[in-house]
Order: C-alpha cells, then sequence, then structure tokens
C-alpha cells in the first residue's frame, strides 16, 4: 500500500535540501553518508528516502533547484528594465545576489556537479547554457566596436562567468560592500576597464538603487 503523503511533506523536504547543501558543502558530496545526512535532517534513514530515492537525487534536486532559480531572478530582473545596459546591470545583480544568499549550492554545482549521472549532468548543463545565452546575448547587444563574433563570444561571457561564479570563495555578503554594490563594480569594470570612468547611466543607476 502506497504511503501517503504527510501535510507537512513539502517542508521537510525543503528541510532535507537545506540541511543535506550545509552538509555536503562542508564535508563533500562523496564524503557525506547516509547516516551523518540523516542525523542532520534529524530524519531515519527509512524517513529520508521516503522523500528522496537517494543521496544522488538529493544532490541532483539541490542544483536543479538552484539553478532554475536563477533563470527566473535573472529573467524577472531583465524585464523590468528597458535599454540593454540596465538589462544587462539587472541580469548580473541578480546573479550575484542569488549566489551570496546561496553560496553552499554554488560550491556543490562548481565542485560536485560531475558526481551526477550523465544525464542528470546534462540537464543541469543545459540549464546553465540559459543563463549564459542570455548574459552573452545583451553583451553582444552592447558591443558597439564588433569585438564580439562567433570565435569569441563565448570566450567573453567565460570571462565574465569565471568572475561571478568563483567570487563566493572570498566576497563577503556582510562586508563592506554590497551584493549589488559588487554586482555594478563587475559591470563597469568588465564593460569599460579598471582605468576608465563609469559612464552616467551607471551611477543613475547606483544613485536610483540607493534612493
Amino acid at each position: 500500500m502506497a504511503r501517503t503523503r504527510s501535510e507537512n511533506y513539502d517542508d521537510i523536504q525543503h528541510g532535507i535540501l537545506t540541511a543535506a547543501c550545509e552538509l555536503f558543502a562542508q564535508q563533500g558530496y562523496m564524503r557525506a553518508s547516509i547516516a551523518e545526512l540523516a542525523e542532520a535532517c534529524r530524519l531515519s534513514r527509512g524517513a529520508l528516502y521516503h522523500y528522496f530515492q537517494s543521496k544522488e537525487a538529493i544532490l541532483f534536486a539541490i542544483l536543479d533547484g538552484h539553478v532554475r532559480r536563477m533563470i527566473a531572478d535573472v529573467g524577472a530582473a531583465i524585464a523590468g528594465e528597458s535599454t540593454t545596459l540596465d538589462q544587462f546591470r539587472a541580469a548580473i545583480r541578480a546573479i550575484v545576489e542569488l549566489n551570496a544568499r546561496s553560496s553552499n549550492e554554488q560550491r556543490l554545482i562548481l565542485n560536485d556537479l560531475s558526481f551526477l549521472s550523465e544525464s542528470e549532468q546534462t540537464a543541469i548543463r543545459s540549464l546553465e547554457r540559459q543563463i549564459v545565452d542570455i548574459v552573452s546575448d545583451l553583451l553582444t547587444r552592447l558591443d558597439k566596436e564588433g569585438k564580439i563574433v562567433k570565435r569569441t563570444k563565448k570566450i567573453y561571457a567565460m570571462m565574465l562567468f569565471g568572475i561571478l561564479n568563483f567570487s563566493h570563495t572570498w566576497f563577503d555578503p556582510a562586508g563592506g560592500i554590497t551584493p549589488t554594490e559588487f554586482a555594478d563594480m563587475v559591470v563597469d569594470q568588465f564593460l569599460y576597464g579598471f582605468t576608465a570612468p563609469a559612464p552616467r547611466v551607471a551611477k543613475k543607476n547606483v544613485l536610483r538603487q540607493g534612493a
């Protein structure tokens, strides 16, 4: 006889993902045992399997949820702006702000994606490509000097994501620079260079953000 869902099924499932994400980030996915996972979730091993079929299923749910959330955040951020520059700035802010709230998820997607099955890895990477495509298309629209061509489009996009994806290793969201300020610094540095003055549009955006 099939086991019925409890009224708080979704809350418990979410709690498992939160606890598992922290455990995996601290110990590494492969080193974290099912027993340790059950203890972190304050559940028995049998109860744990009621919510997820395997440890791998938990990892997939964490990564899939994180990337889908980023797609949704970026899409919503872009939809609220009219110019390409503002859309690009909003997209980078959305990515930085989500990663600042989700450093454990970011560690897992960079370090432990390879432990999923090939089909699951393909599914996650397909979602990631959606984000890369959105950002690289905005970059192409901003390119007034023809630097971005077929041969260089991916290179420019990966240069930018190289800055964004590894910031969790050193950036402190509670420090002197907020995630929004950091995102604007990335945009200005990437588009205009360190020695070039920030454009007036960027300054207006900063003032508007702090208003």
